[in-house]
């Protein structure tokens, strides 16, 4: 009886100890896409000019350099990116980042709609009649 306790306990601790070990195993979900082509051209002053494709038709291309503005140094990022959309046609976006942010252009990004007459007319009006915008009425008032 006593050998037959010591049996399953160490049965018990054996099998405790065993655990499978975590690892990474990624599962694809579908084709491998092949990179094509890919450039990188990294100069000493700074400016640099990267690109690439793939075979499923996204290509991306860059070029940056520095500039100096005022006693300050901003780079100046040119490029576009372009690449299939769900329904087959092709999405290009053309951008500028600079010292004024990052700008995109393209014709799948959605623009501002027209400013209502209404709004130019009020605009128009408020720059025909300054007289209007006396500080002596906008005076703070005290609180108490």
């Amino acid at each position: 009886m006593r050998s037959l306790i010591v049996f399953l306990s160490l049965l018990a601790c054996v099998f405790a100890q065993y655990r499978p070990q975590p690892n990474y195993q990624p599962n694809p979900t579908g084709k491998v896409i092949s990179i094509l082509k890919q450039l990188y051209d990294l100069n000493p002053d700074g400016s640099y000019q990267w690109s690439f494709e793939t075979e499923n038709g996204i290509q991306s291309q860059q070029q940056g350099v520095l500039k100096q503005v005022g006693n300050e140094v901003v780079p100046v990022v040119t490029g576009s990116y372009a690449y299939p959309s769900p329904n087959g046609e092709p999405v290009v976006i053309q951008f500028i980042a600079d010292e004024n942010g990052f700008q995109p252009q393209g014709s799948v990004l959605p623009t501002p709609p027209p400013i209502p007459e209404a709004i130019l007319r009020s605009l128009a009006y408020n720059a025909a009649h300054p007289e209007e915008n006396d500080p002596k009425y906008n005076k703070p008032q005290k609180r108490y």
